[in-house]
């Protein structure tokens, strides 16, 4: 799957920062449709944290890039990051920093809901989005919304929290503005990657990632 920030951001929803439709009971989740026109030096930042595990002094630091709607990445999340987890970022190895990716309105809007969670809720949030993306990427825009609603409310968010999260323009413009940032600085064109002590790589198997993170250590 290739970026292509302008389709992720411009084309996909026909209304402008901080506004929101009505479907049902809750509001639509905003796409900040006006963000490639921004200078996104200009966009406040200091909102979007960078999401890790591991200790911070560990030795190997790997950054996952991976959008939300992307198979592979779901993939990588089913049979790959389990291990990684257990033989390194648990034992204090590699610090995992996991990058959101945004080629869809869809993507940014599961980012928005991850992050509503804030600290540990974080990856208990992004766990239940990759293991059941084929069910909640399915049907009109809304019905995804409240898809992912739903994981929200099993993290233990209530709607109040949700809808805030979801119609927050600003807050969606900067997590565009970091995206498209850390993704040119590191080069990336598809998902998952993987950024290993500073070098970007493709996908690839466990065992060819173990490969290089041993390298390294």
């Amino acid at each position: 799957m290739k970026r292509n920030i302008l389709i992720a951001i411009v084309g996909v929803l026909a209304i402008g920062l901080g506004a929101f439709v009505l479907t049902g009971n809750a509001p639509e989740p905003v796409t900040p449709v006006n963000a490639q026109t921004s200078d996104s030096a200009e966009v406040d930042t200091s909102s979007v944290k960078e999401m890790t595990l591991g200790e911070e002094d560990a030795p190997v630091t790997l950054v996952e890039y991976a959008s939300f709607t992307c198979p592979h990445c779901a993939t990588f999340h089913t049979n790959v990051f389990p291990k990684l987890k257990k033989d390194y970022i648990d034992t204090g190895k590699v610090k995992f920093v996991f990058r959101e990716v945004y080629f869809d309105r869809y993507g940014l809007w599961a980012g928005m809901v991850a992050r509503c969670g804030g600290g540990m809720r974080y990856f208990g949030i992004v766990d239940l989005i990759f293991d059941n993306q084929r069910e909640w990427a399915q049907g009109e825009p809304a019905q995804i919304a409240g898809n992912l609603r739903k994981f929200g409310k099993q993290a233990g968010l209530d709607d109040e929290t949700l809808d805030a999260c979801l119609t927050d323009g600003e807050k969606a413009a900067a997590m565009a503005a970091v995206y498209q940032k850390n993704a040119d600085a590191d080069g990336i064109s598809s998902t998952p990657s993987l950024v290993i002590n500073g070098t970007t790589h493709p996908n690839m198997s466990y065992d060819d990632l173990k490969e290089l993170i041993d390298a390294e250590l």
